[in-house]
């Protein structure tokens, strides 16, 4: 990697055009690219094999013990780097081009959205996963869940309990947004996360049976047997699912809790439902 391009000024283009990417989703979403803060995104996203289009760091977190290792490895990543996408080229943003940049303190913490952390992001290609042509593992569908902070704490569920396969409705919160981001710590790099896709799509492709929740089921989630392969879906944070939009196939579960009490919130939900479903299997290899 090149010598780090120092800034100090809040006019160089650089600068301007990584402000503009943290403050607008239309502009990340136009030039491809996400932005991970923070010395565990970072960590997570070497580790699944990731290189960044440009390494962002505030001067004084240099001398941060975990910093230097962090630069070291991307940019030992950054031979693998690609030909710059064209859309940047052309959009006239200053080049990611592999390469660093070092900020001065005050302009980094004009960058940061982490209220205390170490002075550290990397700009990456926003991944783009495809849907398999046909859906035969476990999967999560997320239909309609527009909090951030549900989405990203779900992402990390899934990738906790073995469930590699994320799908969200185009109504769905973007799974690359810095908040979902930093409640996922790192679980996308885990994951195949495929967005924006019509449930009708993935009911064609499914070739595993659909179960969804309700407080109103009639049968619970300790009753089901949930070792095979399942299509979990899970809707908004409010009203759940559309039971006239689910399929007559699908499986309704409720889980149990105690009476009176509102029901469970969606994040939550999703996770008692998935390690139910790995502890069953853990149980059934036991015997």
């Amino acid at each position: 990697m090149r010598e780090p391009r120092r800034i100090a000024s809040r006019d160089n283009p650089l600068y301007r055009q990584l402000l503009s990417l943290v403050e607008s989703s239309r502009e990340r979403r136009q030039l491809g690219v996400s932005v991970l803060e923070g010395i565990h995104l970072c960590d997570a996203f070497l580790a699944a094999g990731g290189v960044p289009r440009l390494c962002v760091v505030g001067a004084g977190a240099r001398a941060h013990p975990e910093v230097g290792p962090l630069l070291a490895r991307a940019a030992g990543a950054a031979g693998a780097l690609r030909p710059a996408d064209p859309a940047l080229a052309t959009s006239g943003a200053p080049a990611f081009d592999g390469g660093e940049c070092e900020l001065a303190d005050p302009l980094f913490r004009s960058l940061s959205q982490v209220a205390s952390g170490v002075a550290i992001a990397f700009v990456i290609d926003t991944p783009r996963a495809v849907l398999p042509d046909r859906i035969e593992r476990d999967a999560v569908y997320l239909d309609a869940l527009q909090d951030p902070g549900n989405v990203g704490t779900i992402l990390r569920s899934c990738a906790a309990a073995g469930v590699s396969l994320v799908i969200t409705a185009p109504t769905t919160a973007w799974c690359w947004s810095p908040k979902v981001l930093r409640a996922a710590m790192g679980a996308h790099f885990a994951l195949t996360v495929v967005e924006s896709v019509a449930w009708q799509t993935v009911a064609e492709r499914a070739t595993i049976g659909g179960i969804a929740t309700s407080p109103h089921a009639r049968d619970t989630l300790w009753q089901a047997d949930l070792r095979g392969p399942a299509l979990w879906r899970f809707g908004t944070e409010g009203k759940g699912l559309d039971v006239a939009q689910v399929e007559a196939g699908t499986r309704w579960l409720r889980i149990p809790q105690r009476a009176g009490v509102e029901s469970m919130n969606v994040a939550a939900a999703v996770a008692v439902c998935l390690f139910e479903q790995r502890r069953q299997r853990e149980a059934a290899r036991a015997c």
